[in-house]
This record gives structure tokens, C-alpha cells and sequence, in this order.
């Protein structure tokens, strides 16, 4: 299985902050799953780390290869998807997370209710 790591879900599992459920965490750890990251977190992560909103130590890249996991970058296929999402959510970070998964046929695992409601979406509750 194809799974997408929302930016919360990246932090907890590189931190250790037994944040995520069991599920979460053996879907993560099996090594028959591929383990992705978008640049788009490592750009939030960025983002909020110059605004004071979140405390980092070291490259959140670093993290993707720290882990085994994949990057994924960002294309123009996914940003003109995440612009024309019908979907009034308008967290950039989030909308190209949808696109991605959906673009790419991924599982997004995360925690966020509003991403929930979103139809259509494979989908993995991080908790």
C-alpha cells in the first residue's frame, strides 16, 4: 500500500510522541508499504518553524531518508488538481495533500477532521 504522511503524522512518527494509534504505527513500520512524504509538509513544516508556531531541531527533509521514506515532489498535474479541488477548505498545505493522494492513488493517513469529510478520499486515521 501507497501511503501519503500529512505533516502532523511525519512530526509524531520522527519525534516518537506516541501520538499515533497502532494501526497507524504497524502500517507505517510494514515494510511491504511505501512511506511517502510531500514537500509540501517539509515547506509547512518550514513555514511554521520561522513563525514560532512549531519547534524543530535539525532538516525536516532529513527526516523523509531518516525514515525510509519516499519524497514527493510536488508537479504541476498536483498543483492545478489542489487549485480545482471541489472542496471550500482553503489550507493550501492540506488541499495539495488531498491532490497528491488522490492524484497518485495513495492512502493519506492524518488527523484532521476537516480532511475526513472529504469524499472519495482513501483515507487512514492517524490516532
Amino acid at each position: 500500500m501507497d501511503l501519503l504522511l500529512d505533516t502532523h503524522v511525519l512530526l509524531w512518527w520522527d519525534q516518537g510522541a506516541g501520538l499515533l494509534g497502532p494501526t497507524t504505527r504497524a502500517n507505517i513500520a510494514n515494510p511491504l508499504n511505501r512511506i511517502f512524504v510531500s514537500a509540501a509538509s517539509i515547506w509547512e513544516i518550514g513555514i511554521k518553524a520561522r513563525k514560532g508556531k512549531l519547534s524543530i531541531v535539525g532538516s525536516p527533509a532529513a527526516a523523509i531518508g531518516r525514515n525510509g521514506f519516499l519524497p514527493l515532489p510536488i508537479s504541476p498535474q498536483h498543483a492545478e488538481a489542489a487549485a480545482s479541488l471541489d472542496w471550500q477548505h482553503a489550507d493550501p498545505f492540506d488541499r495539495m495533500l488531498v491532490a497528491q493522494a488522490l492524484g497518485d492513488n495513495m492512502t493519506l493517513v492524518h488527523a484532521n477532521g476537516v480532511i475526513s469529510a472529504y469524499r472519495g478520499l482513501s483515507q487512514l486515521w492517524a490516532c
